[in-house]
């Protein structure tokens, strides 16, 4: 893991909290949302003001997030807009944020100043025990506080303005100006700094979950499907006749369901010969195979001529995996601009030649499910699913944990928006 901290393959985008205010700000939210505190005096959060140095200090990887549902936040910043969410039970946690941060953005700029910004994005679930909690998420509000209750001072201010303004007589109640003034003491010219976040409401959205060892809610106009382990409590029980069931280790099924709905980028010439994706996964797979056979595998030497001789040396285990010998097949058949029969393609082997559809809204849910099917393909998995990866990694030899980070290093975080746009656009 140490590895991964150095490298900033995790924890490496997160906005550090050390000045004293601030971290007085922090201790008071999160008093309020759990009864505790932190004695850190340094830490660093990410967009929804989870902190992995809390977390430890705490002993509770979930003091933001209790119950897998009803996430928790705590807001000391607008900056906190640019940072991603770190530790989540739900994929669309981070866009909900984002669009809270960036439709109330004046009144958190002029809240933060003064204070600290806390409360919970909630829903109708207090707890996912079974497949209908999920379905019951159809939207999600945004419970806001301040340790000083600007925003309900800022509300009844509102009103007795409003009051003075319509009430002829308003202006002889010293009593009411006084207060007005008092208020105004705490909360500033409201008239210019706006402290009210008047977006608060925001439809679900298609997403992931970690409940249930991981499900994807996919939600369509006409219909929703679920696709998870079938040993799920509800599975194909909860709304049959509007929920379509999907189990997850059903190759073929998943792939149709996602190439009819338009969210999948079947084998064809215009993105395989642009892209390079397969021409990537074919490395990523040599790389895989070779430490499958040798977890003591030389990797430092991997590029064009390595993976030339390892295939040359290892011909059989190649064919027998069928992975390399499909993506050869796929890249030959594309060049002319021929289109390949999927149907010829085994189930278990259709994802390696398939991406996302990068122009459908779910893409990032996609690729997310797609790397579920791809457990070599790296950085796929890191891109789009780092809950995943970090699991991953901690199951691999040291050889291969120090190539993936390299690579991912030099590769992705080198230009993040310039690899996303190559391989998955």
């Amino acid at each position: 893991m140490q590895r991964l901290i150095d490298n900033k393959l995790i924890y490496g985008q997160l906005l550090e909290v050390a000045e004293p205010h601030l971290v007085e700000r922090y201790n008071k939210a999160l008093k309020a949302l759990s009864g505790r505190t932190t004695g850190l005096k340094r830490f660093r959060i990410d967009m929804a003001g989870f902190s992995p140095e809390v977390a430890i200090d705490l002993k509770d990887e979930a003091y933001l997030d209790p119950n897998g549902v009803n996430r928790r936040f705590i807001i000391l910043s607008p900056e906190q807009i640019d940072l991603p969410v770190i530790n989540t039970a739900f994929s669309n946690t981070e866009d909900l944020l984002y669009n809270f941060l960036e439709k109330n953005s004046r009144a958190i700029l002029a809240l933060t100043i003064k204070d600290v910004l806390f409360g919970e994005i909630e829903d109708s679930v207090f707890e996912v025990r079974e497949i209908e909690d999920l379905l019951a998420i159809e939207q999600v509000e945004f419970r806001v506080s301040t340790t000083t209750d600007l925003i309900g001072k800022s509300g009844e201010l509102r009103l007795l303005i409003d009051r003075l303004l319509k009430e002829p007589e308003a202006w002889r109640d010293d009593a009411m100006l006084t207060k007005m003034v008092e208020i105004a003491r705490v909360t500033g010219d409201i008239a210019t700094n706006e402290l009210m976040p008047n977006e608060v409401v925001f439809r679900q959205s298609t997403f992931w979950t970690s409940h249930f060892g991981g499900a994807f809610v996919f939600i369509d106009a006409k219909q929703t499907t679920v696709i998870a382990d079938p040993a799920a409590r509800g599975f194909r029980k909860s709304r049959p006749w509007t929920v379509a069931y999907i189990d997850r280790d059903d190759h073929a099924q998943v792939y149709k369901f996602l190439a009819e709905t338009g969210r999948l980028d079947p084998p064809r010439g215009s993105w395989i010969e642009r892209s390079g994706l397969l021409d990537e996964r074919a490395l990523m797979l040599a790389v895989w195979l070779a430490v499958k056979k040798n977890p003591k595998t030389d990797l430092s030497q991997v590029g064009p001529q390595w993976f030339a001789a390892w295939n040359a040396a290892n011909a059989r285990t190649a064919e027998e995996d069928g992975g390399l010998p499909l993506i050869a097949f796929v890249k030959r058949h594309v060049a002319d601009w021929a289109n390949v029969d999927i149907a010829d393609i085994p189930a278990q082997k259709r994802f390696l030649i398939s991406r996302a559809n990068p122009e459908h809204p779910d893409r990032h849910i996609v690729n997310r499910l797609i790397s579920q099917y791809l457990p070599f393909d790296f950085m796929t998995r890191f891109v789009f699913n780092k809950p995943g990866f970090y699991r991953d990694y901690e199951a691999w030899p040291e050889n291969y944990r120090a190539y993936v980070v390299n690579r991912i290093r030099d590769t992705y975080l080198a230009d993040k928006k310039a690899l996303r746009r190559r391989l998955y656009k």
